[in-house]
């Protein structure tokens, strides 16, 4: 008879089986295949983690360019509007 999958046995703390549970739980898999799919996993080249580091900084001089336009749109309304206010 041909086994397609053995048993492999793993000793861990309550805490650790309970992180393994929660893990499994939030990919909507079972333990089994959280550790197999992890244990399969490909670590990030170096050019990947390049890109996320770059992705990060794009990001946040975004939102530093944002929050400038904004207080310049702000700013500049409110001088529009003491201008048109009457003295």
């Amino acid at each position: 008879m041909n086994v397609k999958s053995e048993r492999i046995t793993v000793l861990g703390t309550p805490e650790f089986k309970q992180f393994l549970n929660d893990e499994a739980k939030k990919e909507g898999v079972s333990v089994s295949e959280l550790v197999r799919k992890r244990c399969r996993a490909v670590p990030p080249s170096d050019d990947e983690l390049a890109l996320q580091e770059l992705i990060a900084i794009a990001n946040k001089a975004t939102k530093r360019a944002k929050d400038s336009l904004e207080k310049g749109i702000n700013d500049a309304e409110a001088v529009l509007e003491e201008l048109r206010s009457p003295h």
